[in-house]
């Protein structure tokens, strides 16, 4: 396939549809992109479906409704990272009007980050990883499994390797908006902790600067320190900025609390209206929150010398998936006993 077959608009709709595991219709992909701010009738959307249906980038199943296509993945993938999907901002937009988790029948689907890795490698770390979670510097206490062909979202887990699934920090503004108070992500990047309190951010990068998300950068870097932050109580932990209406204050501290009993994490830190918080400065009217990283427990095998392939916001998981990390070891087993036998 050649790149310059497709439009943006055309680009947009496999962006779309890649976060999606189920057959979308016409209709929901329109509505989704109009709730993203795409103008886009659903008329145009169906054509737009029949030509990639045509061009192979996307499989339709009748009524039931499209999904993307092997080779709809490699376009998106060889696409430039802009015009595919813009800054690091708009996909955080995008992921969060996309998200459906019910917080109070805790149903639906929820924003994970997907690393991919070897099962070894995992169940080797997965004491140290479980200290990660012990300390509260992970989002929530749930954790997921993907088998080798699974594809969660952006990520289809290869032959011979394992997905592990941690709650994107993207959750709670999903969670959020769903109760109607919108947060607006500024940056992502390591918060310095002594002795068990946040003090500064160490390092930050504006999410309207970069396609990548912070933490995989810093990650990919070598600049955390979690092993210190879990032994000593001071290091470097990835967190990011969030500011919502100062007026939703009582709400989101509500909401925190809920999230927090349904496993799903929320805020390191929220701040007082106009007030800084951590040396950060907000806008008038705002509150600022820090919100722990989603990939934190995945630095820990990074920081024990073996790489592995970490994506943040990969795609959404039903939260039925998820279980507690105490029982990561035990269902790591069983899926390295079974990959033996067969």
């Amino acid at each position: 396939m050649n790149t310059s077959k497709f439009s943006s608009r055309r680009l947009r709709i496999l962006d779309a549809l890649k976060r999606h595991a189920r057959p979308v219709s016409g209709a929901a992909l329109a509505a989704e992109l109009a709730g993203q701010g795409m103008e886009v009738s659903e008329r145009t959307v169906r054509a737009d479906l029949a030509a990639l249906s045509r061009e192979g980038a996307v499989v339709t199943f009748g009524k039931r409704g499209h999904l993307l296509s092997a080779a709809g993945r490699r376009e998106l993938s060889s696409a430039s990272t802009v015009q595919r999907i813009g800054f690091l901002s708009s996909k955080i937009d995008e992921m969060t009007f996309g998200m459906d988790f019910d917080l109070d029948a805790r149903s639906g689907t929820v924003m994970v980050n997907t690393t991919v890795c070897d099962a070894s490698t995992l169940f080797d770390a997965a004491d140290e990883i479980s200290s990660v979670f012990e300390k509260g510097y992970s989002m929530g206490t749930l954790v997921a499994l993907a088998g080798p062909g699974e594809t969660i979202g952006e990520v289809t887990v290869p032959e011979g390797k394992v997905g592990f699934c941690t709650v994107c920090s993207i959750t709670i503004n999903g969670i959020l908006l769903k109760h109607g108070v919108p947060m607006r992500s500024r940056f992502g990047g390591l918060v310095e902790m002594r002795r068990g309190v946040p003090v500064r951010f160490a390092e930050a990068i504006d999410y309207n600067g970069t396609s990548l998300d912070p933490l995989v950068i810093f990650i990919r870097g070598g600049f955390t320190d979690y092993r210190s932050a879990v032994k000593t109580g001071s290091g470097l932990v990835g967190a990011s900025f969030r500011e919502f209406p100062a007026s939703a204050l009582d709400t989101v501290r509500d909401i925190a609390r809920r999230a927090e009993k349904a496993g799903l994490g929320c805020f390191l830190e929220i701040g007082l209206p106009g007030r800084d918080l951590l040396g950060v400065p907000v806008g008038e009217g705002c509150c600022g929150a820090v919100v722990i990283g989603g990939l934190n427990p995945v630095s820990i095998m990074e920081e024990r010398g073996s790489h592995v392939a970490a994506s943040a916001l990969s795609g959404f998981l039903d939260y039925d998936r998820l279980f507690h990390y105490s029982r990561l070891k035990h269902r790591l087993a069983i899926a390295m006993a079974s990959a033996r036998k067969g």
